[in-house]
């Protein structure tokens, strides 16, 4: 695989620098659990050269055992050396997976969003993304588990006083810098042990590695405290779930394309179509954006997460909201914000899954509908007849997913199947366990 000059040597500067001795291998399965192999320093010049030969059959929805030889092959751009491994100085480096011919490998994650990015290139414009990651942290008992669960404190939202992560937080941000991520902000969340670590706005797959790295760094920082980091969406019943409200903007030429300083929201008829092709695609899009059984205990009314299919500026209850941006700042600032995916997603699937969504609403010419800033929790029952819903469980979501012409072209037909072959597998364990809830309820009573 060839690597230009400059990065090649930029990364062998860094190695000679920092005393590097090993390099992490990284990439991520269809579920976007992140996969690694290590390699001693001096193989990794092979490795550009050649990529590293690895078992594809082992990993979740990637090959079969016939077919199992796959190549890592690095990408230089994401080269960063690990800040927390100091006593054997070791780097990461995010690769592609490719067949054995050297073509790119259809199921790889990483890939999917390359494509989808090209679709949108095609039609002239280039996608941003500005994932918002919520995580909580608890604090493990003497005998390391983890339940019953303990947040790590008391504080709510943008709390001081009570709020114990402050440490913690500054820790994660300058473990970010170091993988060269900009961090613009850090907050404690509105749930008790619950925070938020915001970065810059950026190329959907520059921002996609950047959601992955801040996953794997955070849980790091957290071990490193004594504590446990988890992107669990909906971890503590009855408060706020977590969520990776996700925004949004078609740029060309360096213009933001989503942007009309003369219209009411400060959107361009381009964003209304693809605000419409998001809305008419939402339910197909459910088991990418929301994956896990535990997804739809987040999305329930009254915790500030989506519902039903609707957009608005001022209204949280709604699918897509617009924030608010300065008069001053229409034209670079303004972007639609999706507000129901949820940190445990793939991020590559998401963001090429929304994005596929929404070109179709652009070519289509699909209208959107009116906005809608009345609180939805608190309409009539009449009222919400009138509404789409979400799915309210994964297994619906599935169904949903199983019909979407969309959503097979945007994974491919690799992807597609095995991703739902997994989430049935899922779907169909969860059916057949028996909870505490139900043990609880049920065992004295009949």
């Amino acid at each position: 695989m060839r690597h230009s000059k400059d990065n090649i040597e930029r990364v062998s500067e860094t190695i000679r620098e920092e005393g590097v001795q090993f390099i992490n291998l990284q990439f991520t399965d269809i579920l976007g659990v992140v996969k690694s192999v290590g390699i001693p320093v001096e193989v990794f010049p092979d490795v550009l050269d050649h990529g590293l030969w690895f078992d594809g059959s082992s990993v979740q929805g990637f090959a079969r055992i016939a077919e199992s030889d796959m190549l890592l092959h690095p990408d230089l751009d994401t080269f960063a050396v690990i800040p927390w491994d100091t006593d054997v100085p070791t780097a990461r480096v995010i690769c592609d997976v490719h067949e054995p011919n050297g073509d790119p490998f259809m199921g790889d994650p990483r890939q999917v969003l390359r494509r989808a990015l090209a679709e949108a290139e095609a039609m002239g414009y280039r996608f941003y993304t500005g994932p918002e990651l919520e995580f909580f942290l608890f604090k493990p008992h003497a005998d390391g588990s983890l339940t019953p669960l303990v947040p790590h404190d008391a504080a709510g939202y943008f709390d001081m006083s009570t709020d114990l992560a402050h440490s913690v937080r500054r820790q994660m941000v300058r473990a970010l810098q170091a993988f060269g991520i900009t961090v613009e902000a850090l907050h404690h969340e509105v749930a008790v042990g619950q925070h938020e670590i915001d970065f810059k706005y950026d190329h959907a797959l520059k921002s996609a590695d950047q959601a992955i790295t801040l996953r794997v760094a955070l849980k790091a920082i957290a071990q490193l405290n004594g504590l446990h980091c988890t992107f669990m969406p909906k971890p503590v019943a009855r408060i706020n779930g977590s969520g990776m409200h996700t925004h949004q903007s078609l740029w060309k030429d360096g213009v933001n394309l989503f942007a009309d300083p003369d219209d009411e929201y400060g959107l361009s008829q381009l964003a209304r179509q693809y605000i419409a092709g998001q809305l008419e695609h939402a339910r197909e899009l459910s088991a990418i954006i929301a994956p896990l059984v535990n997804s739809y205990k987040r999305l329930v009314p009254g915790y500030e997460a989506p519902v039903y299919l609707s957009w608005a500026r001022t209204n949280r209850s709604a699918l897509i909201r617009i924030p608010k941006i300065s008069p001053g700042r229409v034209k670079t600032a303004t972007r639609v914000e999706l507000r129901c995916p949820d940190p445990a997603a793939n991020p590559y699937l998401v963001f090429a899954c929304i994005l596929m969504a929404g070109l179709d609403g652009i070519k289509r010419n699909l209208t959107v509908p009116a906005p809608r800033e009345e609180d939805l929790y608190h309409l009539d029952a009449a009222a919400l007849q009138q509404l789409t819903a979400m799915p309210g469980s994964l297994g619906e979501a599935i169904a949903e997913m199983e019909g979407s012409a969309l959503m097979r072209e945007a994974l491919g037909e690799h992807l597609f199947n095995n991703y739902l072959e997994a989430k049935h597998q899922e779907w169909d364990e969860f059916r057949l366990s028996v909870s505490q809830w139900e043990l609880d309820r049920y065992l004295t009573q009949y």
